[in-house]
């Protein structure tokens, strides 16, 4: 297992490098923060001064060593745009994000687990049918656009809820939530829902598509042979195993809804990290822009190692081959 372990960290080290170098290119080739921080009328003397002070005189392995050093120290230098520095603008940031993306995981496993169990077991029937419709229209249609048509519906035509902003938060030392607050659970229902809709329809059908698979299984035929009730059977045996993938799946999911959250904060003006990534873009922002890479990089190669992980301390297969499958 030791060696299955330095295997996975080693691999999401050199995953970490390489989304550092790419982060690091930006601040080479992407605008000119000297510019940027003095404006187009400085004097040469105060742009070499300034360059100096950054470090961009230096080699660029010198540069890139430095830059890996501060990263580690969640350092990414100072904000073009804002002037203040990237950390703590993460840190303000990252909880409107992670409680949007957790809502949204929370919505799509609670509604689409069930989906996906009853479109199994009800298969062929027209409700059925009508769910597989609309995991279709869930993955087919650009998330911007669920987004506009629920704010129109819910925010426009029927005034329910609010279409953008966070509203009411508490503030726990440096977190702050909106999920203590009712203005705050209001405000978060609509990002959710619609951050959520891909994710539903997602599990929905692997949920489905799984619980085919497992009830047509010998132990099901063996269960029911012993003159278990459907209910244990679709319950007691059948969707336990369908869960396994599922939660695999989920668990990287989660990842993909931190990341992807840009479109759905920038449409209801969440004050997330993707709303800030976007406001980076817009300004060539380079600092934020790298700090966002490097800090998704983060949670994407954490998540998938934690789920191999979880792979070979549950699986005895994997720990007799050494490997994955």
């Amino acid at each position: 297992m030791l060696v299955f372990i330095i295997r996975r960290l080693a691999q999401a080290v050199i995953v970490m490098l390489t989304v550092a170098f790419v982060s690091f290119l930006l601040f080479q080739y992407v605008g000119d923060p000297v510019t940027s921080l003095l404006g187009q009328d400085a004097t040469q003397e105060q742009r070499v001064a300034l360059r100096h002070d950054l470090g961009l005189d230096a080699p660029v392995p010198v540069q890139f060593a430095r830059f890996i050093g501060n990263a580690l120290q969640g350092e990414f230098g100072l904000s073009l745009r804002q002037g203040r520095k990237v950390s703590t603008l993460i840190v303000e940031r990252l909880p409107a994000t992670l409680e949007l993306s957790l809502m949204a995981g929370l919505i799509a496993l609670l509604v689409g687990i069930p989906l996906g169990v009853y479109a199994a077991l009800r298969r062929g029937q027209a409700s059925s049918q009508l769910l597989m419709m609309f995991s279709l229209l869930g993955v087919s249609l650009p998330t911007f656009l669920i987004g506009i048509l629920l704010i129109l519906v819910f925010a426009v035509w029927l005034k329910w809820l609010p279409s953008f902003g966070r509203g009411d938060v508490l503030a726990i030392g440096s977190w702050t939530t909106g999920l203590l607050t009712l203005d705050g659970l209001r405000h978060v229902l609509l990002p959710a829902i619609t951050l959520s809709v891909f994710q539903l329809t997602l599990i929905m059908r692997l949920v489905r598509s799984e619980m085919l698979e497992v009830l047509r299984t010998d132990y099901i035929r063996f269960a029911r042979a012993r003159g278990l009730g459907d209910q244990a059977v679709y319950f007691g045996h059948a969707l336990k195993n369908t869960l396994v993938p599922v939660i695999t799946i989920t668990g990287l999911q989660l990842g993909s809804l931190i990341a992807f959250a840009i479109i759905t904060e920038t449409v209801f003006q969440w004050p997330g990290m993707g709303l800030l990534f976007i406001q980076a873009v817009q300004f060539a922002d380079i600092p934020v822009m790298a700090a966002y890479l490097c800090l998704i990089s983060f949670i994407f190669v954490a998540i998938n190692l934690a789920v191999d992980l979880l792979y070979f301390a549950v699986d005895p297969r994997l720990r007799i081959e050494g490997k994955v499958q």
